[in-house]
């Protein structure tokens, strides 16, 4: 049973945000004891408004529409282009009121909601991320505001470049908690405390991954005093100001936000789309010399892979300046629906023990799919995992250290070998992605034995772990503590004895190229490398130019 936290509840009226429940324990030791997530108050006395769209994206020309609930008796809608300079392309004022309860299964089968509103993009509309926001008034003071989005996907009339930015929506999906479940927590199950291994698109997204205020702390904080338990100011934060509980680790405000601002101040013209549109319109790479990917890349499908790798072979460009590619999931009812079982997949996941088992819902590295990240992406999920934050590698440089300066990804940076890199923006955090590896005269060099190809050409890296450092003092436990080591071992090694547990608890974070066919990957896996586009990191910033400039460069136009 839900109940409400009322000493949040006057944070989030006095903050004119939206509200966040409750919910019930989880069984994973290592979680907190208590969690929230958003949803809808339904308390007539308390005016909001929650909205979704039929679809995650759309062509110019189409209709997208809006389903809304509301205690409200008027609301307004406004749509809002986002970017270096925002536009406001559409506003729908004093739209008429009406209340439609949230299904308690809203998370796994959507809302059901009626439509409320109906906008047509304009034919000429750049593709882009447009953020819808709905607002309406309170008695007491200020306005409710809650966030929504969706991307308009380019057409020839409408493309801007070569350069196509493909928001990495899956995981945001998966941290999506209105309602009150996602991929980590959440109310399903039995007893109404696991994550949900079926997500739907037909829901609101929770807050925080649309929308974040200027200032919101990141998951990557200063360096740990000595003998002090890790914080978590993230969780501290959203507690007391109403975000939801994963609002730091994934979205567009948290990182594909600040790429896209940076890259149209840099003046390079990008289109966007949405690894769902990658998943069922894979021919749209193909009119793009360089598909760039940010943040926080956690969550595929097998057609996803295939799509970018079967790019890439053709003699596309992939720059991935994010990380922790991770889990296979399966897309259904047109993309409206995400299944990932996870951890449970052995168990619970109906395709196991079926001739589609290649497609079972847990890690690529899992020794049941077998079909590791390096393949694609150039490096392994599990292989890097967390650094830089709670018990996690607390007191690292947060930066790269240079092992190969002579590769044209550092050029006229005056970096030069064993020099620590974007240490001052933090941009070696949160999730890192890497792969095994081996020191030969004093440089790295993949050992292939977690499937990494040999083409893999590590250029820096940084130490990673999947388990917090140890810290005991009263009343205290860590964030995750060894769960994921342990996870590893049996995914990946199929036990958990101490000595395959003792080499599945390091890793290591990696800036990598590869050649693969007549393209070319470069993946510079940590989810804050944003930070350092962000925070003016000289070093980080020249390295980007210097990758995009480099695949947007055309052999018949020699620039």
């Amino acid at each position: 049973m839900l109940y409400k936290n009322d000493a949040a509840r006057l944070s989030f009226n006095r903050m004119n945000v939206g509200p966040s429940y409750l919910g019930p324990r989880h069984a994973d030791h290592s979680w907190n004891e208590v969690r929230w997530y958003d949803g809808p108050r339904e308390d007539p006395a308390w005016p909001e408004v929650h909205t979704y769209t039929n679809a995650i994206s759309y062509l110019p020309g189409e209709e997208v529409v809006f389903h809304s609930s509301t205690t409200a008796s008027v609301w307004t809608l406004a749509i809002v282009r986002d970017g270096l300079h925002p536009v406001r392309v559409h506003l729908a004022a004093n739209l008429p009121g009406h209340f439609t309860a949230a299904p308690k299964d809203a998370y796994s089968h959507g809302c059901g909601w009626p439509a409320a509103h109906r906008w047509r993009i304009p034919e000429d509309a750049p593709s882009g991320f447009y953020r819808v926001e709905s607002t309406c008034a309170r008695r007491d003071e200020g306005v409710f505001v809650q966030h929504h989005f969706f991307v308009v996907r380019p057409t020839e009339r409408t493309t801007k470049g070569r350069l196509l930015h493909v928001l990495p929506t899956s995981t945001w999906m998966a941290y999506n908690d209105w309602g009150g479940a996602n991929s980590y927590l959440g109310v399903s199950g039995p007893d109404a405390n696991l994550a949900s291994p079926e997500l739907s698109l037909e829901r609101p997204w929770t807050r925080g991954i649309v929308w974040l205020p200027d200032g919101a702390p990141r998951l990557c904080t200063s360096s740990q005093e000595p003998k002090a338990p890790p914080r978590y100011e993230v969780k501290e934060w959203a507690y007391a100001n109403g975000f939801g509980f994963f609002y730091a680790a994934s979205g567009w405000a948290q990182y594909d936000r600040h790429f896209a601002i940076w890259a149209e101040a840099e003046g390079y013209g990008f289109d966007t789309i949405t690894q769902t549109d990658m998943h069922y319109h894979p021919e749209i790479l193909d009119g793009y010399d360089c598909v760039v990917i940010v943040g926080h890349d956690e969550y595929w499908s097998r057609d996803m892979r295939v799509a970018i790798e079967n790019y890439v072979e053709k003699g596309g460009k992939l720059a991935r300046f994010g990380a922790n590619f991770t889990w296979q999931i399966r897309l259904e009812e047109q993309g409206r629906k995400q299944v990932c079982y996870k951890h449970r997949a052995p168990a619970e996941d109906p395709v196991r023990d079926t001739p589609d088992a290649h497609l079972l819902s847990t890690a690529w590295e899992d020794h049941r799919v077998a079909w590791p990240g390096s393949s694609t992406v150039g490096v392994n999920g599990l292989g890097g995992v967390y650094a830089s934050w709670g018990g996690f590698v607390p007191r690292g440089s947060r930066g790269f250290t240079l092992y190969r300066p002579e590769h044209w990804v550092f050029a006229d940076t005056d970096l030069t070998y064993g020099d620590v890199f974007g240490a001052e923006a933090r941009i070696f955090a949160y999730e890192v992605d890497g792969v095994d590896y081996t020191f030969c005269d004093g440089l790295p060099y993949p050992t292939g034995a977690d499937g990494t190809p040999a083409e893999v050409e590590i250029l820096a890296m940084s130490p990673a772990v999947l388990a917090e450092g140890e810290y005991n003092g009263f009343g205290y436990r860590h964030y995750i503590g060894s769960h994921d080591q342990y996870s590893k071992a049996d995914m990946v090694h199929g036990a958990q004895t101490p000595e395959v547990l003792a080499k599945s608890k390091y890793g290591a974070g990696m800036l990598i190229a590869m050649k693969r066919g007549r393209g070319e990957v470069v993946t510079a896996a940590t989810c804050e490398w944003v930070m350092g586009l962000k925070r003016g990191c000289f070093y980080t910033q020249q390295i980007t130019r210097n990758v995009l400039d480099n695949f947007l460069r055309t052999e018949e136009s020699g620039v």
